[in-house]
């Protein structure tokens, strides 16, 4: 049994702030991806496509994806819980803004943080690494409190809900794979069940709506998909799961606090969004609880 490590090094935040930026990003891709073309039909490709990308990188490297391990179980319930993620992601994506879902899906590191003490005792958190999350999360409420200004759009709540519920999902995915055999899997057979056991589940909730041939497949529209396919479910999870696999779970959701405000700084680089004063302290907040979240030191008893 190999040893987790018990704080996060420098390669995992590095790590980490790869993955954060580019699901950061992926915010404002998968909002301008569901202007177009039915979400949960773009979901189900989605995972399809990246399912095939996982065939054939084990198929190159020579890792074996189909022995009996005991990971069935595990690895079906993973791909329903993310098929719930991805499903609500898209969906809630319709009816509100990208900076006020990120708000709303990242609660999930404290679902996680409340979670994992119940699989491994080793990983519960101190009460300044409680207190750092209580301050990255305030970070970000402060980064986005503009979009929170104001009257609301019709709907709005209904997307704030869905993104709350695919953070709760995304949650109970993480927490899933380390309940289960998957904890002992390699970090490509965990994200090949979480896409191939997905897409029937998403091709299903599309049914209605899934007609393939009548999406307007525009350059722009196949780069969107190709980016999320590729660099975000293929290549970003991948490194997640690999680490996963290295580090404390709890730690690394708190890490995820970071996305919204990546996604925030892609505004203003891409979108010409103004880079306020409130913009510079939230990051600075985030940044701050964070280093209080990666302080060693002896749990809560």
């Amino acid at each position: 049994m190999f040893a987790r490590k018990t704080h996060l090094d420098a390669l995992a935040l590095a790590g980490l702030l790869t993955c954060c930026s580019l699901w950061g990003f992926n915010q404002i891709v998968i909002k301008l991806t569901v202007e177009q073309a039915d979400p949960l039909t773009l979901s189900a490709l989605r995972s399809l496509v990246t399912a095939l990308l996982v065939l054939a990188w084990c198929r190159l490297r020579g890792i074996a994806l189909f022995e009996t391990d005991g990971t069935l179980r595990g690895g079906l319930l993973v791909g329903l819980l993310y098929a719930g993620t991805a499903a609500f992601t898209y969906l809630g994506l319709e009816y509100t803004t990208a900076s006020r879902f990120g708000v709303f899906q990242y609660l999930s590191p404290f679902a996680v943080a409340l979670g994992m003490p119940l699989i491994e005792k080793s990983e519960r958190l101190t009460l300044l690494q409680v207190v750092g999350m209580g301050v990255a999360f305030a970070g970000v409420s402060l980064a986005f409190a503009e979009s929170f200004e104001g009257p609301a759009p019709p709907g709005q709540w209904i997307g704030d809900l869905m993104a709350a519920a695919s953070g709760f999902f995304w949650a109970l995915t993480v927490l899933t794979v380390r309940a289960t055999a998957l904890n002992r899997s390699s970090a490509e057979k965990c994200l090949f069940y979480q896409s191939a056991a997905s897409a029937p589940v998403l091709a299903t909730l599309a049914w209605p709506n899934l007609a393939v041939d009548d999406i307007s497949w525009s350059p722009q529209l196949l780069g969107l998909l190709g980016y999320q396919c590729v660099v975000v479910t293929f290549g970003s999870m991948l490194l997640w799961y690999w680490m996963m696999r290295q580090y404390p779970a709890s730690k690394m959701s708190a890490f995820t606090l970071t996305t919204p405000g990546f996604g925030l700084l892609a505004g203003v680089m891409l979108l010409d969004e103004p880079l306020t004063v409130r913009l510079v302290l939230a990051l600075a907040t985030i940044a701050v609880g964070l280093l209080l979240v990666n302080r060693r030191g002896p749990p809560v008893s």
